[in-house]
């Protein structure tokens, strides 16, 4: 008499293999890795705890989809940076977009703002694309300063316009350095188009300088293939409020 084959012997399907309800796993698992790296593009970089956290996971199930993200090239690993005095061990590892996981973002809308942009130049100029760079942030510009004037005095100027900025989908962050403060932006919705028409960082950066009062300096931005936008904001003047937009007073700066 024929015995069934032991379960050494029986042939193993793989885990997600169509036919099986493989398809629907592997749609899940992919879905989910979505989830992960759009939480790491709206908050900057994450651990695995932050992100389980977030995303309602395990810590064991978000560490393997960011195998599959490492794997793929869209996220980096590396050592949480740490600021002040630092606490026994290790720091702790943080997540990241790399930039092919960041341009998975990105849609064909920027194709038509290069292109219009493109036309708008030949046929008008450059000081007509540095016109429309101004005048695009003329009302998220107000915002901006209506959020560092309604911050209360436990929040610093440049952690207002970093809310508010992250509101606007950019993702911002601040950390100390030294006499003043850094301002982090971990995505930009228009990073694709920057990279061909510099006037548009340009624009924001004057923008910062006068909501701020002061004058910053852009360290980096993702258009020119960093990682994080970063600007420099010194030592606010205590008695120096946001400044509303003043065509008198715009000036270029290095970006």
């Amino acid at each position: 008499m024929k015995t069934a084959p032991t379960s050494a012997a029986r042939p193993r399907i793989p885990a997600g293999a169509p036919g099986v309800g493989g398809t629907a796993l592997v749609e899940r698992d992919a879905s989910t890795r979505e989830q992960v790296a759009g939480s790491i593009l709206t908050h900057g970089p994450s651990t695995a705890a932050a992100l389980a956290e977030r995303l309602g996971l395990t810590a064991a199930a978000i560490r393997r989809h960011l195998d599959v993200l490492e794997d793929q090239g869209l996220v980096e690993s590396r050592e949480q940076r740490v600021y002040g005095p630092r606490g026994r061990g290790r720091p702790a590892k943080v997540f990241a977009l790399t930039d092919a996981g960041r341009a998975k973002f990105y849609t064909a809308y920027d194709e038509l703002a290069i292109t219009a942009l493109s036309f708008l130049q030949r046929t008008a100029g450059s000081a007509a694309v540095e016109e429309f760079a101004a005048e695009r942030l003329t009302g998220i510009e107000a915002r901006y300063a209506q959020a560092v004037t309604a911050a209360g005095p436990e929040v610093s100027p440049v952690q207002a316009l970093a809310a508010a900025l992250t509101a606007e989908g950019y993702a911002a962050s601040t950390q100390p350095a030294g006499a003043g403060e850094q301002l982090c932006q971990h995505h930009c919705p228009v990073a694709h188009v920057a990279e061909r028409f510099p006037e548009l960082c340009e624009a924001e950066t004057a923008a910062f300088s006068r909501v701020l009062g002061v004058h910053v300096q852009r360290l980096a931005t993702i258009a020119h293939g960093d990682g994080v936008c970063t600007t420099h904001v010194p030592q606010s003047r205590p008695s120096t409020g946001p400044v509303l937009h003043d065509s008198t007073t715009d000036e270029r700066s290095d970006s």
